[in-house]
This record gives C-alpha cells, sequence and structure tokens, in this order.
C-alpha cells in the first residue's frame, strides 16, 4: 500500500473524508488528521513530551525504589534512559515516515500485521485506563497530606474532572498539559538548585550532615547488591511511560514535521536533569535509607531537611504531575478507540467525534472504566498503587515492542525502496533498536522474579487470549475487510 510523506496531511480526500463511521472494508486514508482538529502548537508538544518524562513513576515509586536499590538507582535511571532515547529515535523515523494519530497502531498493523495493530491499538488503550487508575491512586494519597479525606472520594473527583476538560477541546488538552508540565518542571529545578544551596553553604536541617559521599557511604553504591538493582528496573521502566505520547499527538499537531523531531531530540537532556539529577541532588542531601515506599522521596527530602513548606509545595507539585498524568491518559483511550474503530477493529460508534473535534463516546467508555480505579481506593486505600502499576508496565512496554518491530521493518523496506525513506532517521539502527528489545525483554524477566510484579505476568496472557478471540471473531465476520488484510 502507498503512503503518503509528512507534507500531505489530509490526505487525498480531505479531512472531513473520515468524520464519519467508515464503510466495511474501508480503511482510513494514510497521512490524513481523520477529522481531528489541529490545535497542537509547537510550546504544546514541547512540554506534553517534557511532562510525559515527569510522573507517578518518579515522584511516588522512587520512593520504593530508593529503599530497594539505594544510590545505584542513578545508574538504573540512566541505562533505562538510554534504551529510551532509543526507543523515541524509532518512533521519530517512522513518524516522519507518515504521522498519523494512533501512531503505534498504525505502525504495527503496516509493517508487522493487522493482528499486531489490533492488538497494540487495544493493549495501549488498557495502558492508559490502567494508568489512569494507577494516576488518580496517587493523586487521592497525596490528598491525604493536608485532608483526612477517603481516598475514593478525591479518586472520583479528578476522574470527574478531568474527563470534563477532555470533552471541551483537544486545545484545552494542551493548555492543561502545558501548566501541567510547567509546574512540574519549575519545582524540580527549584528543588535542585535548594539541594545545591545546601551543598554548598549548609543550611537547613540536613546542612550538617549532607554530602556527595552519602552516595557511597552508606553501604555503598550498590548497598543491595546489583540484584537490587535489577529488581527496580520494572519500577524504572514504569516512570518513563507515557514518553511515547508525542507519536500519538502526531494527528493533532500543527507542524508535526518540525515539532515531534525536536520534542523527541530533548529525551537525553530530560532524563539527565529531571531524573539523574534530581536523585544525585537528594540523596546527596538526605541518606537513601530515610525512604520508604509510598512515600514522595521528594516530599520525605524536605520533610528531613526541615523544611516544611516546601514539603507542602512539592506535594503540590506531586499532586499536578499525576493529574497531568491521568489527563494523558484521558486524551489517549479515545483516540486509540477511534483508530481502532476506524479501521473496522472496533465499534464504529467510537468513530464520532463532537463538533470540536473530540472523540465523545471513546472518552467516556474510558473514563467509565477508570472509574474501577475509584472502587479499588475503596477496598484497598494502601494497596491500590502497588496493585496497578505492574501492569500498566507490561502493557505500556508492549507498544514500546511494537514501535521497535515496526522500526526494524520499516528500515529494512526503505533500504531496498520499496517505502520512502524517513527525515528523521534513528542514529545507529539496527543495532540500537536490537538493544532497546533486549534490554525490554530483560525486565520482563525481573517482573517474573519479583512476586509482587508476577501478577501482571499472570494476566497478560489472558489478555493476550481475549485478543485473539475477539481478532478471530471480528475476522470471520468480515474476512475481506482492509483490516485484515495483510499489507
Amino acid at each position: 500500500m502507498t503512503s503518503v510523506q509528512v507534507g500531505d496531511e489530509n490526505g487525498p480526500h480531505g479531512p472531513q473524508a473520515v468524520a464519519t463511521p467508515p464503510d466495511t472494508g474501508t480503511l482510513h486514508p494514510e497521512g490524513s488528521d481523520q477529522g481531528y482538529h489541529r490545535g497542537l502548537g509547537a510550546r504544546q508538544i514541547q512540554m506534553i513530551a517534557i511532562g510525559g518524562a515527569i510522573g507517578t513513576g518518579l515522584f511516588l515509586g522512587a520512593g520504593k525504589a530508593i529503599s530497594k536499590a539505594g544510590p545505584s538507582l542513578i545508574l538504573a535511571y540512566a541505562i533505562a534512559g538510554l534504551v529510551i532515547f532509543f526507543i523515541m529515535r524509532a518512533l521519530g523515523e517512522l513518524l516522519m515516515y507518515r504521522p498519523v494519530a494512533g501512531s503505534f497502531s498504525e505502525y504495527a498493523r503496516e509493517f508487522i500485521g493487522p493482528f499486531a495493530g489490533f492488538a497494540t491499538g487495544w493493549t495501549y488503550w488498557l495502558f492508559w485506563v490502567v494508568t489512569g487508575m494507577t494516576e488518580v491512586t496517587a493523586a487521592a494519597q497525596y490528598m491525604t497530606y493536608w485532608f483526612d479525606v477517603p481516598q475514593w472520594i478525591s479518586a472520583l473527583v479528578f476522574t470527574l474532572v478531568l474527563y470534563g476538560a477532555n470533552l471541551i477541546s483537544v486545545k484545552l488538552f494542551g493548555e492543561l498539559e502545558f501548566w501541567f508540565s510547567m509546574i512540574k518542571v519549575t519545582a524540580i529545578v527549584g528543588m535542585i538548585l535548594i539541594c545545591v544551596g545546601i551543598l554548598t553553604l549548609g543550611f537547613s536541617d540536613a546542612g550538617d550532615t549532607a554530602s556527595v559521599s552519602l552516595l557511597w557511604s552508606d553501604g555503598g553504591f550498590f548497598p543491595k547488591g546489583i540484584g537490587g538493582t535489577l529488581m527496580t528496573l520494572q519500577i524504572v521502566m514504569f516512570a518513563f511511560l507515557a514518553v511515547e505520547l508525542v507519536g500519538v499527538t502526531a494527528g493533532e499537531s500543527k507542524d508535526p514535521e518540525k515539532t515531534l523531531p525536536k520534542a523527541i531530540n530533548t529525551v537525553p537532556w530530560r532524563i539527565a536533569v529531571f531524573y539523574i539529577g534530581a536523585l544525585i541532588m537528594i540523596l546527596s542531601v538526605v541518606s537513601w535509607t530515610n525512604f520508604q515506599p509510598g512515600v514522595s522521596p521528594f516530599v520525605a527530602a524536605f520533610d528531613k531537611m526541615g523544611l516544611a513548606v516546601g514539603a507542602g509545595i512539592v506535594n503540590f507539585v506531586v499532586l499536578t504531575a499525576a493529574l497531568s498524568s491521568c489527563n494523558s491518559g484521558m486524551y489517549s483511550t479515545g483516540r486509540m478507540l477511534r483508530d481502532l474503530a476506524l479501521n473496522n477493529q472496533g465499534p464504529a460508534l467510537f468513530t464520532r467525534l463532537t463538533k470540536n473535534g473530540t472523540p465523545l463516546i471513546g472518552t467516556t467508555f474510558s473514563a467509565g472504566l477508570m472509574m474501577i480505579g475509584v472502587w479499588i481506593n475503596y477496598q484497598w486505600p494502601g494497596e491500590a498503587f502497588n496493585k496497578v502499576v505492574s501492569f500498566a508496565t507490561i502493557s505500556g512496554m508492549w507498544a514500546w515492542i511494537m514501535i521497535l518491530i515496526s522500526q526494524l521493518r520499516y528500515r529494512a523496506k526503505a533500504d531496498r525502496g520499496e517505502v520512502p525513506q524517513s527525515s528523521f532517521k534513528a542514529p545507529g539502527a539496527p543495532w540500537t533498536s536490537w538493544f532497546a528489545l533486549a534490554f525490554i525483554g530483560m525486565v520482563i524477566v525481573m517482573m517474573g522474579i519479583d512476586e509482587e510484579a508476577r501478577i501482571s505476568l499472570y494476566c497478560a496472557p489472558l489478555w493476550a487470549l481475549g485478543l485473539f478471540v475477539s481478532y478471530r471473531a471480528l475476522r470471520k465476520r468480515d474476512p475481506q475487510g482492509a483490516a485484515f488484510v495483510p499489507r
């Protein structure tokens, strides 16, 4: 099938050609905006990309990871961050070949096969539904810092507010993400500067003991051994989930050829500053032995410094981080469902858009399922976060695997002259893509060893079986449909 280049945004029939449910067997025009409004500018795309790399995995999950690995967590983030950059450059190569909304399932469908596209679309949708539950859980936990209110009430309010905001317009989503990300970035930079001040000037309660030597003096750099560091990889990779969100925004970006590569190329410095830099500073001011699971290391660090006001401010920041991620989940789920429906791999009613270009029914359906997170917070308020984070990790990593395999297949076809070359090639490919795949495989093995994370590997085969049965039923109903014919 012929693919169009980046400049051909609207396809041969224009954007309105797919604004209504497609006829059976008809795929939407490749490279089109699929009826969406291109309302996301460069400013918003940049901050969405930055915000995708800063979330609950860092602000809350890092507490558990530090208790498991100590200062060596810094090395785990550095290596995982390199792998994330390889994944993002692979995605960038595909995006510049053909920028479309629902990009992961589109590329999997084209370069791997119809079932891969079907499984990727539905699994990435599930990832964001589960992540939405995770993030509202984290936000509800943060609210208990100030108010004695049941977690499930906070989770319910946050879910409803973000659902309403996502129905208004993609521009409002972009603005929310811009300011959520701005708060996170400003707070982390401010925290790093405060830590530098403590290390150099010695103020606050931690001033007398703060030293870079804390990175190796309390049991060494690997206090729990190499094994302890490896066991944190699931938490580390969860922290990076959603960095690929820029791929979902491709169909609603005003100038994808310029904004998306720029956003992707900022990944290394984002990881260096917001993860590695922040952890080095925190662990140099407060010993790793003071951190524990379920407590934000940023809030705990300010408490140990005796800066109660700072702890309250940081708690507000981590609250916005959780809401930011849940907001992204609301945005992504409706669009993934619509992409599936446009390709006859989901109910046709999910194709409908409001006059503002938002997928009302798909977003509503997804938000309804996110309400399960409210019930989890009601039943197990102390364990809710850990119960859903593992499954979010395995489902999110599936998207990364499909991105890497799709890029390998695409590059092979492009080198043979079967498809156009991308204007944004991944450096070091295919070796970098193979390395990233091997690393993800190692993380999955570590999850199998970890008793707490193992439940997600039990659930994954059940989800895969459900997808296979559903796919076979759809194909039996329409065996010649375009969505089921290999490209």
